[in-house]
Parts: structure tokens; C-alpha cells; sequence
């Protein structure tokens, strides 16, 4: 029985979905990984959005917190506001107190990426604070540690990501995830597919 992995994020200016496609051809280039990608319900109203400049959603499922049993691993994607997760993404852990009360999601391992508007503006802090959500699932974290060799200590080129998962940095919102962020973001969704298949191996 194939292994499933839901990749769920929330972007409003697409740079969190960009690492998402990548995240998710990762994990598709795990042999006996199925992998579905689902976008969490927008909070804001589109008059809101549209001051705010926000570009269209991607064409992407919204995700519906009861169908999330079905799945063995996670990778939550979100961007930073102020070093903790967006409030779209904290709604959405929110809305999964029938979960949480039956441990539904106990043992499930899951993984974090991210996009800060600057290198200090939370590339650790954004995943260290949202541990505290699967904690109380009792879900698996499953950082990506320093595994992906040399390119975790580039210091020629300005990137995101660290330890916790792949990163990109917003800046003004012009700018886009590079190359070298959208491969740590490919290795993050093999990396943590090939553990969810591990685990859930051992456990028929």
C-alpha cells in the first residue's frame, strides 16, 4: 500500500506555493509515495487581499481538517508573520480539536517549510514556534537537519532555509525562491517522504 504524503500550505504572494510544487516533486520521486497537494482557506476578504496586492490563488484543493487522518506524513508550508506561522495556517491547526481530542494524527511524522521577508525575520523561529501544533497531536517533527550536505553552508549567495526545512526569502515581494532554495525544497519532500515510508513499513 502506497505511502501518502499531504503537502498543505498557505501562500498569499506565491512564494510558499513555489517551494510546495517543489516539496511535492520530492516526495513523488520516492517510489511507493502517492503524494496530493492542498492549499488551507483563506481568512481574508477579497477586498482585503486586493488592497493588499495579493495575487490569485493557485488552482490547488483547499484541504478539509477531517480528511486529514487519511494521510501518513505532512509537510506544512506557511509564510512568517512576526516568527510564527501565519494566521491562515494557525486557523487551520485550530479547526482540528475533534482531531487532537481522538490523538487522530498521533505518530504521524510531518515536516515544516517556510518564507520570511529577510534573513533574520525567522527561518528558525517560524518552524521552532509551530512545533508547539504537532506536539499536542502527538505528531512526529521530522527536521531536515544538516543532511543535505555543503549546499546547508553556502555563503556566497543570499538564501533561505536552515535545520527545521526548505526557506525562501519574500524581501519585498519581488523577489522569488532561487534555485538553490527550490532544490533544498525537492530534497525536504524526498527526505521526509523516504522516513514517512520507513515508518510506515514498520508499523504493518
Amino acid at each position: 500500500m502506497a505511502t501518502k504524503v499531504y503537502v498543505i500550505f498557505y501562500s498569499m504572494y506565491g512564494h510558499v506555493a513555489a517551494l510546495a510544487e517543489e516539496i511535492k516533486k520530492g516526495a513523488e520521486s520516492v517510489e511507493g509515495v502517492e503524494v496530493s497537494i492542498f492549499q488551507v482557506p483563506e481568512t481574508l476578504s477579497e477586498e482585503v487581499l486586493a488592497k493588499m496586492h495579493a495575487p490569485p490563488k493557485p488552482d490547488i484543493p483547499s484541504i478539509d481538517v477531517h480528511n486529514l487522518p487519511d494521510a501518513d506524513c505532512f509537510l506544512f508550508g506557511f509564510p512568517t508573520r512576526y516568527g510564527m506561522m501565519a494566521a491562515q495556517m494557525k486557523a487551520f491547526f485550530d479547526a482540528t480539536g475533534s482531531l487532537w481530542r481522538t490523538q487522530a494524527l498521533a505518530g504521524k511524522p510531518a515536516g515544516f517549510f517556510f518564507s520570511t521577508g529577510s534573513q533574520g525575520g525567522g527561518q528558525e523561529t517560524t518552524a521552532l514556534t509551530a512545533v508547539t501544533q504537532l506536539t499536542h497531536h502527538g505528531m512526529l517533527f521530522v527536521p531536515i537537519g544538516y543532511t543535505y550536505g555543503a549546499n546547508m553552508f553556502v555563503l556566497d549567495e543570499v538564501k533561505g532555509g536552515s535545520p527545521y526545512g526548505a526557506g525562501t526569502l519574500a524581501g519585498d515581494g519581488t523577489r522569488q525562491p532561487t534555485q538553490i532554495e527550490l532544490e533544498q525544497a525537492f530534497y525536504q519532500g524526498q527526505y521526509t517522504a523516504k522516513i514517512a515510508k520507513k515508518l510506515k513499513k514498520g508499523s504493518e
